[in-house]
């Protein structure tokens, strides 16, 4: 039984591995990784990092593009920050004392339009805790809420997260409250957590009461009929009366969503327990009132980008694979060996990509033929790489 876990979950390593290079490569490639994106201003959304050695915890928060974390932090302590939108790259202004930017060294001293979090000294979630946290035993993912854009553990949502996230948003407890109206589209809207609580009519029960007494004494057929009529010229006014109501309640609705879909839903939509971290799918977004009214609403929360499809992260993903496949000759080592002449580039990038190519196809056979892989059988593959390498080193030029 221990041998068949460790033989899949080797199957699963490799398989990981190819997952986490197209994940690598979604969010670099949808950076420039050669040049500052300082120009640019503020960029709608980019890969950033924040420098622990330049701006530590107690100084001035600061971020820097992927192309300054290549080009003037190597060798530094970096948060990597994932994707923040709205930013521009800070590297070498007045936060930074002792470091000018190497490619684009005049820059304002500040950018004031720039918001910072508690990510950029190296802390995320509700918690306050760096991540990894070494303090930390409880294995847990973390999930990046798409207001704040901070991290938190899936545990401290409030709410256990659905099964398969990947396509969707998340927008964490703090930030629904602090914009009351998203609680109304969460009803129809957000994935299905917990049951959505609607209003129920008073007073109307289809059930007969069973207690109900009734009049043994019969009654003369001609009164009776009498009264029956009288109750049914009775019930007929009600139910026309009821009916008119309803047409009336029907036109003010059709008026209502034609005019403000969130009107609409707050009159009539189902309501759902205001507590915890909220999951929406995919195309949410479109679903959302774009009347005046509530894109102004949008704009003083600061939430007018949730009405631009363009801004998720699964699009800037979706940018960076389609931009890192026209250029089926660009990877990101090479930006991080640019202090290399061009020889040594390609001898170390070719040497990585045999070796990687070799512990794979090694790790394969492994999986193909069921067995486990053993300390022994690591070792003994290193050792063939390091004699090959020395034959190779022991080669005369020519």
């Amino acid at each position: 039984m221990c041998e068949e876990e460790l033989t899949v979950s080797l199957v699963d390593v490799l398989e990981e591995d190819e997952e986490l290079e197209e994940e690598a490569s979604a969010v670099l490639a949808g950076s420039d990784s050669d040049h500052c994106s300082y120009p640019q201003g503020y960029v709608k959304r980019q890969a950033l990092y924040a420098c622990n050695t330049c701006t530590p915890k107690g100084g001035e928060a600061a971020g820097v593009c992927l192309a300054c974390s290549y080009k003037c932090h190597e060798g530094h302590e970096l948060f990597e920050l994932y994707t923040k939108r709205n930013f521009r790259c800070d590297c070498g202004n007045r936060k930074f004392s002792e470091l000018q930017c190497k490619l684009h060294p005049d820059k304002d001293d500040t950018n004031s339009l720039n918001k910072y979090s508690q990510n950029f000294f190296g802390l995320y979630c509700t918690c306050s805790r760096p991540y990894p946290d070494p303090d930390d035993q409880v294995e847990d993912e973390m999930i990046q809420c798409v207001v704040c854009e901070d991290w938190l553990h899936g545990r401290h949502l409030g709410c256990e997260p659905p099964d398969s996230v990947e396509l969707q948003e998340m927008i964490c407890e703090s930030c629904m409250n602090k914009s009351p109206f998203l609680w109304t589209y969460a009803a129809p809207l957000a994935v299905p957590g917990e049951a959505i609580q609607t209003k129920e009519e008073a007073g109307h029960s289809d059930t007969p009461n069973k207690e109900e007494k009734v009049d043994d004494v019969t009654e003369p057929s001609c009164k009776r009929s009498r009264e029956e009529a009288e109750s049914s010229c009775r019930l007929k006014e009600a139910e026309s009366s009821c009916r008119l109501k309803e047409a009336e309640s029907s036109c003010r609705l059709k008026e209502a969503e034609s005019s403000c879909r969130l009107k609409h839903l707050q009159a009539v939509g189902p309501k759902r327990v205001r507590s915890g971290a909220m999951f929406w799918p995919s195309g949410w977004r479109s679903k959302l009132c774009s009347c005046s009214t509530c894109q102004e609403l949008l704009s003083s929360a600061a939430l007018s980008f949730l009405l631009d499809a363009s801004d998720t992260v699964l699009a800037y993903e979706n940018k960076g694979k389609t931009s890192d496949q026209s250029q089926p000759g660009h990877d990101p080592l090479m930006s991080a060996l640019d202090n290399l002449n061009r020889v040594q580039q390609l001898e170390i990038i070719h040497g990585y990509n045999d070796m990687k190519t070799e512990l794979k196809d090694f790790l394969q056979r492994f999986a193909t033929e069921g067995k486990v892989v053993t300390s022994d059988d690591i070792r003994q593959f290193f050792e063939q790489q390091s004699r090959k390498r020395r034959r190779v080193d022991a080669q005369p030029f020519p």
